[in-house]
């Protein structure tokens, strides 16, 4: 089994020891991603539907450079502060990853913080 990083400007630098995506034969695996400005490295303003545009925009860079697409996410896990920003967050989220009526497998947790206090997190799983 080949295993090869992927690393792209277009999302925000690693923040610790990982890699934004590895591929694994036929599939990408994502890093967590939170609402930062890749340019800036910084936490973009707003609330939840601007944080979770902006942490799509970071794993579409992503996808797009390991030559994938968000069309061909098959797993996505989305962290959120709070279970109440759910309904505003999957507007968002279905403008990203919802085609046609089909959407990936997707599991939505609660968790009590995420890294710079940001709404939300999610990682992907997507074919190659």
């Amino acid at each position: 089994m080949t295993r090869s990083i992927i690393t792209t400007d277009g999302a925000p630098a690693a923040i610790g020891p990982y890699a934004q995506a590895v591929r694994v034969g036929n599939l990408i695996f994502t890093a967590g991603q939170i609402p930062l400005d890749p340019l800036t490295q910084q936490v973009v303003a707003g609330g939840i539907a601007e944080q979770a545009k902006r942490v799509l925009e970071n794993l579409k860079a992503i996808l797009e450079e390991a030559g994938s697409s968000l069309d061909r996410v098959v797993k996505a896990t989305v962290y959120l502060k709070d279970l109440a920003d759910f309904a505003a967050m999957n507007a968002v989220y279905a403008e990203y990853l919802e085609s046609d009526g089909e959407a990936p497998a997707r599991s939505t947790v609660e968790v009590s913080r995420l890294p710079r206090n940001v709404l939300i997190e999610i990682d992907l799983v997507a074919e190659g």
